[in-house]
């Protein structure tokens, strides 16, 4: 019997109601989108430029629709955190809370940066800065949001393919005590067209490595 024509003969509140319980418990009839994706894992990915148009955030782009259906990919907003100074971590600035609470809720963390004067941007540093810091100040020794959290990281650039760069972010990330996944990074290497037109656009060759790297990540978080 459909819902319209049980409505049409006016069918027993009873059958209605036996109706829409086993609508409701049925999988192949009730499908919730967020219910499936609370049961993801989530991914956070951080992009160490602030450029709208930036390579590196077209390049998390890409690799978001790689990972699409099989984690929640959430970006980090991370602007509005101030330099770090010691002498504001008795009250703990709005957004540095903010993002201690993203981090904290991540599964893994993929980073996308460029590579300014052969080493990462201040700005990651700076982020990287207050997340390594202990939660409880009274307690020097106690966790930081980003122990233990899994990472990897890419980066979009000239012709050293970010490799400085990434090398660099590698040994911060490991003294910080994250658990970096150091293999199959992918450095990109852009062309003439993307300095001069402002045109993001990648090889083959350049495709499969970054889709190797997200399926390793994805072996690497679980």
């Amino acid at each position: 019997m459909s819902l319209t024509l049980a409505y049409e003969r006016k069918a027993h509140p009873r059958i209605l109601g036996a109706l829409f319980l086993w609508i409701g418990e049925n999988p192949y009839l009730c499908r919730n989108k967020s219910q499936n994706h609370t049961n993801m894992k989530n991914i956070l990915f951080i992009v160490g430029s602030l450029r709208k148009q930036s390579f590196n955030r077209q390049l998390a782009a890409l690799a978001e629709k790689m990972l699409a259906g099989r984690y929640n990919i959430t970006y980090l907003t991370f602007e509005d955190v101030p330099l770090m100074n010691q002498d504001l971590e008795a009250s703990v600035p709005a957004a540095v809370s903010r993002v201690r609470k993203e981090v904290l809720a991540a599964d893994g963390i993929w980073i996308f940066t460029p590579e300014y004067n052969f080493s990462y941007p201040g700005l990651l540093k700076n982020l990287f800065d207050w997340l390594s810091r202990p939660m409880d100040i009274s307690n020097f020794a106690g966790p930081s949001a980003v122990v233990g959290k899994k990472v990897t990281a890419s980066g979009a650039g000239g012709k050293n393919q970010t490799m400085s760069c990434r090398a660099k972010l590698n040994e911060l990330l490991e003294f910080i005590k994250m658990d970096v996944m150091k293999e199959l990074q992918t450095g990109i290497a852009l062309g003439v067209d993307a300095w001069t037109k402002g045109e993001f656009s990648l090889t083959d060759e350049q495709l499969a490595q970054l889709k190797e790297q997200a399926e390793k990540f994805a072996e690497f978080v679980g």
